[in-house]
């Protein structure tokens, strides 16, 4: 299996001051299964402020494994329940990040389908938030009304 896939990408980040800031992204990337593991990758525009940078997304059982190369080099793994340390590396500088996942909730197969993340991120041990991810994958092509981008609640 590697098709080409639309992918939906809708992040959202709350702060301290409870004031919601929201990034949407409708990219083409592929979908592709490997090792009993799905992966998803596509490329960052200037939406997201990572123009110059590929994230692919590693899905297996209850985990989410999320990895950028470019101007971004990081990795973070999201499984519910767990903290997960790793460095943040820009082109500014690095730092630590630790990510907390609240919630993880996956819903794919062969087809495409939805992740969802509620998590918490730590930068150089200091708390920066509250986090909601979610992720859309459909084929290229498909004109599935069922595929609306939804509500990023995953808490």
């Amino acid at each position: 299996m590697n098709k080409d896939v639309i992918i939906n990408v809708k992040g959202v980040q709350t702060g301290d001051e409870n004031d919601p800031n929201t990034t949407e992204l409708i990219t083409e990337g592929k979908y592709y299964q490997k090792g009993g593991n799905y992966y998803i990758t596509y490329k960052e525009s200037e939406v997201t402020g990572m123009e110059g940078t590929t994230t692919t997304l590693k899905v297996g059982e209850g985990i989410v494994t999320l990895i950028r190369f470019g101007k971004v080099n990081s990795q973070f793994v999201f499984q519910k329940g767990q903290k997960h340390v790793s460095s943040y590396n820009t082109e500014y500088g690095s730092f630590t990040v630790g990510v907390y996942a609240n919630n993880v909730d996956i819903n794919i197969n062969e087809t495409g389908g939805e992740i969802r993340i509620g998590y918490q991120i730590e930068i150089d041990n200091q708390g920066s938030g509250r986090n909601d991810f979610y992720m859309l994958i459909r084929e290229a092509g498909t004109a599935n009304e069922k595929y609306k981008l939804g509500n990023t609640s995953a808490n």
